[in-house]
């Protein structure tokens, strides 16, 4: 069974709080929405969400107890009954019903502002995942699919393209190895499974709170100390580690480099009790299981269905880019250490990896004269989402439209329509949760809930998803304002967004954002640079104090230089993310367990700069576990994205061309995984791939 969570999202956290926001009046009805999709022979599905840790386990009960009855019913197929309905299309069919109920657990178990629904989707999750393993092997249902293929059907297109993955996700579960090797893999499996949902918990539930005064929080902004809840006492201030807003005021702002090492140690210690002893079994188990399966590490088992389809394609693209980057990033730590130099007197300072953002910061306020924080003035939340919504709606011919709806896990939670500018015809839904709260998901995610797909009745589910964020909460005396880089994290989760709702695929395996993982990112990634654009940034950007007020040209033009004087150590940085996370995946055995930690501060100290020493950022990198082996796919997609953003700059429109946004939509969104992917990049690029705007972007001289 191909199973996933549709949890696409970049590795930044937020403020903790609750504060009150814009609140815009719906102005369209779910009900006339859902009667319009009728004309459209569709169905819009609005779900259901449980609310107790009963109504989760009577899902899970209910949702094993149907899959199961679906399975039966292929399984009992003879020889003679088979065909690709009965077979092929039931399995997608099956999963899709279970794909629904483990997505809408996992929106609960992330979302709920009650700790026992919490925990009690964890629990959910895990006794599906531990279920769902068990569908793979399943030997009446294989002998029924192998008993179709044995009939060499000719199929075409997206059917063909489902069958064969179907063989081939059979094979990579071991349904060709002998029953007890089989066997072994499934055990393998199981177990591995439930050590990931841990894993992934403990890192939503990891906190630190660390305790500072007002001297040794000098630098930071005075705006972010007066926030409620920071001011702790008379010269007290109390900051959580686990809070990447936090965090980044610190990192950015504290002029004490004692202050900045003393956060980055506490935030890279995160889980680590907890997550190292789990990551080596993880580590151990998925080696164990790739072994099984005859592959020669489970990055190569890992990577077979992406793009790069081996581990060591996937490093040589990583080193060659480090190696690349090596003459900027060298550049870069020099001119940090003489800002160093100028402001301690030392002259023989050194750049640490507390440092970094600290000096990034400074040489943009002293070379190129910009400062983040001042910036945030000329972007207001509403104003930003109004302004993305009207791009997004010109250039994919879209509109949308608030409505109630039937049921809110948060007070402030927003639902919105999506409909065909032109036709009418409705596309989908999405919630907008856009701000922090205590033991809510601490990123910004887009959740899949509902997928697209052609059901059984020839109808068409229209998809739902929901945006998970943690946008700067209003303040008593001023609306939430972003920063610039908030305002590039909303343009590319909505594009995630777009990739769902748009889908036209058949079957759910290909709808929306089932993509190679190596790909789901590039086409929001390509959006993030529609706010490095002028005409973009007019359109919505003002002062908020003085509408009047846009963001001067030279302002814009400094920030785009600043980020280019940046961008080899930030890219430095990513790519020893990827380096640890292919070479934990190929260099790691039931032998050599006791190396996750050091081998992963080695692979980071080298490729980027030294970890602190006796620290463990692998604990509380939860990409790892979702992203296993897939970490390089931010820098592989990049590049696709750079390539593809150069047909919207190209254009007559630019940025608001409408003709190259509907290419878009069809060759990219539409499509999703239905056909390759590498024929969708292509038919929107209008010709070959180029690996050099992606070049040009990091500072690379070819």
């Amino acid at each position: 069974m191909h199973l996933k969570f549709c949890w696409i999202f970049i590795l930044v956290l937020a403020v903790a709080g609750c504060a009150g926001v814009p609140k815009p009046k719906p102005v369209g009805s779910l009900p006339e929405f859902q009667k319009k999709a009728e004309k459209f022979n569709e169905v819009v599905t609005v779900p259901t969400f449980e609310t107790t840790p009963e109504a989760i386990l009577a899902t899970v009960e209910k949702t094993i107890a149907g899959g199961n009855t679906g399975l039966d019913r292929i399984g009992k197929l003879g020889p003679g009954e088979v065909n690709f309905p009965n077979t092929i299309h039931a399995l997608d069919d099956v999963g899709y019903t279970i794909q629904s109920a483990a997505n809408r657990l996992g929106l609960i178990q992330q979302t709920s502002t009650n700790a026992a629904v919490r925990d009690a989707a964890t629990d959910g999750i895990k006794k599906l995942d531990e279920w769902s393993v068990g569908l793979d092997y399943r030997e009446d249902v294989y002998a029924a699919v192998k008993a179709f293929a044995d009939t060499q059907p000719q199929l075409n297109g997206e059917d063909k393209k489902l069958f064969d993955e179907t063989l081939r996700d059979y094979r990579r579960a071991g349904l060709e190895l002998p029953k007890a090797e089989r066997d072994e893999v499934e055990k393998l499996r199981k177990q591995l499974t439930a050590l990931e949902t841990d894993y992934e918990n403990n890192v939503t539930k990891a906190q630190q709170s660390l305790k500072f005064t007002k001297a040794e929080l000098d630098g930071v902004p005075e705006a972010f100390l007066a926030q409620e809840g920071i001011k702790t006492g008379p010269d007290e201030y109390t900051l959580k580690a686990n809070i990447t807003f936090h965090y980044l005021m610190v990192e950015d702002n504290a002029k004490r480099e004692d202050t900045r090492k003393r956060m980055m140690i506490a935030q890279c210690n995160l889980a680590r009790e907890e997550n190292i002893p789990l990551l080596q079994k993880i580590l151990v188990l998925r080696d164990e299981i790739a072994h099984q399966l005859g592959y020669a590490s489970y990055a190569d088992y890992a990577t077979e269905t992406r793009m790069v389809k081996n581990a060591a394609t996937a490093i040589d693209f990583l080193q060659n880019l480090e190696k690349g980057l090596q003459p900027k990033f060298d550049t870069e730590l020099e001119e940090f250490r003489q800002l160093k130099i100028k402001e301690t007197g030392d002259t023989n300072a050194h750049i640490y990896v507390w440092d970094w953002r600290y000096f990034a910061n400074g040489l943009k306020k002293t070379k190129y004269n910009v400062d983040a924080e001042q910036l945030r003035v000329y972007f207001p939340y509403q104003h930003v989402l109004d302004g993305m919504f009207a791009i997004y709606q010109r250039i994919f011919g879209l509109k949308f439209e608030r409505v109630e709806p039937p049921y809110k896990w948060i007070g402030d939670l927003q639902l919105y329509t999506v409909s065909d500018a032109k036709t009418g015809e409705p596309l989908g839904l999405f919630y907008l949760d856009m701000f922090p709260r205590e033991g809510k998901y601490h990123h910004f995610a887009q959740f899949g809930i509902i997928e697209g797909k052609l059901l059984p009745d020839g109808k068409y589910q229209r998809p739902i998803c929901a945006l998970i964020c943690n946008f700067p909460p209003p303040q008593p005396d001023k609306p939430s304002l972003m920063s610039h880089d908030e305002v590039e994290t909303i343009f590319h989760e909505f594009g995630h967004a777009m990739h769902t709702i748009l889908t036209r695929a058949k079957y759910s395996r290909f709808s929306g954002t089932s993509v190679p993982q190596d790909f789901v990112e590039a086409p929001s990634q390509m959006l993030e640079n529609w706010p490095w654009d002028k005409k973009v940034l007019d359109s919505f950007a003002a002062d908020y104090r003085d509408p009047s007020k846009k963001i001067p040209q030279e302002i814009l033009s400094q920030l785009k230089a600043s980020r280019l004087a940046t961008e080899g150590t930030f890219y430095r940085r990513q790519l020893s993310f990827g380096l640890m996370d292919l070479t934990l995946h190929t260099q790691i055995h039931a032998t050599n367990a006791d190396e996750v930690l050091p081998l992963s501060n080695k692979i980071l100290s080298e490729v980027s700069l030294p970890v602190p020493p006796d620290t463990a950022f692998v604990a509380y990198f939860g990409h790892i576990i979702g992203y296993g082996a897939g970490y390089y796919g931010y820098a592989w997609a990049d590049a696709i994205a750079a390539d593809m953003a150069t047909v919207f700059e190209k254009s007559p429109d630019g940025f608001f061309d409408k003709t190259t946004g509907m290419r878009m939509r069809r060759e990219i969104y539409q499509v999703g995984d239905s056909r390759d992917i590498n024929v969708s990049i292509e038919k929107f690029l209008g010709r070959p791939r180029s690996l050099d705007p992606f070049l040009k972007k990091i500072g690379i001289d070819k």
